[in-house]
């Protein structure tokens, strides 16, 4: 049986047969916010069924396909939907992906995901710059023997979202009169949604966010050495903060409203890298 750094190596190696270069970033695509991958040119579209060793992604909102081509100038690697660990799969098999960009030279990943409101201050449709995550997943994808060829034993997380790609995505924000937001992840496991008494907590603990992806994401960009912006956007308002019940279809709704504004800002940010 091959090892994991193995299974990587192998889905690394078919990309790059697919890709001709090294893309100069990834962005991985979260609920809702998944047509910037229809405006990738000279596409090459894989479902991720092809690739070896590749999770699928099963929720709905998520394509579960890479598209490699270029866009606002760059070369891209666009992850349309990703796996979850609420889905069953291990930590390792969920932050697979980020480890073949890894492999595969990628040097910067954007991820993005859908996100519940905390802030009292934030509205329906925001969108957030992740400045901070709070992981409480109860787990982490580092977890079991370290393989050195990935990173080291013990990785520093103390800048784990890029103080330059966030600078970044302010100046394009700007620019194009975006309202842009910042504040800290909680990245709980799902998928149950959050009962108010724990947003009540994650409120206390300096939680502006909560959501179920992305955190163990970062932590696997940043053991390898990756520079990473994330994205939230605020699709719904968390439990307690309105009178009203919570569904995935509200998510799907506010990301549809918002996806203009969300590409304005992610293609500009591609292009000022």
């Amino acid at each position: 049986m091959s090892s994991y750094y193995d299974q990587v190596s192998e889905a690394a190696e078919y990309l790059r047969g697919k890709a001709g270069r090294v893309p100069d970033v990834a962005v991985v695509l979260g609920s809702g916010l998944g047509e910037l991958a229809s405006r990738v040119t000279n596409a090459r579209t894989i479902p991720y069924t092809d690739i070896p060793h590749w999770p699928p992604s099963g929720v709905i909102g998520h394509a579960g396909k890479l598209v490699l081509g270029e866009l606002c100038g760059k070369h891209v690697a666009v992850l349309a939907g990703r796996a979850h660990y609420y889905e069953g799969h291990p930590l390792l098999r969920a932050t697979f992906s980020i480890r073949v960009m890894g492999r595969l030279g990628v040097k910067t990943v954007i991820l993005t995901n859908a996100a519940g409101g905390i802030n009292t201050s934030f509205d329906s449709g925001a969108l957030m710059v992740i400045d901070d995550h709070i992981n409480l997943f109860g787990t982490n994808p580092l977890i079991g023997p370290n393989d050195e060829r990935f990173g080291p034993r013990f990785p520093d997380m103390t800048d784990a979202y890029s103080k330059r790609l966030r600078a970044l995505a302010d100046k394009v924000a700007g620019e194009r009169g975006i309202e842009l937001a910042h504040g800290i992840y909680a990245a709980l496991h799902g998928p149950s949604y959050e009962t108010p008494a724990e947003i009540r907590f994650l409120r206390t603990i300096g939680a502006d966010a909560v959501g179920m992806s992305t955190a163990p994401e970062t932590i696997v960009a940043r053991h390898m050495g990756m520079e990473v912006l994330a994205l939230s956007c605020i699709t719904n308002m968390a439990a307690g903060v309105l009178d009203e019940p919570l569904n995935h279809a509200e998510v799907m709704e506010t990301a549809a409203r918002v996806k203009d504004q969300f590409i304005a800002l992610l293609e500009g940010t591609i292009h000022g890298m």
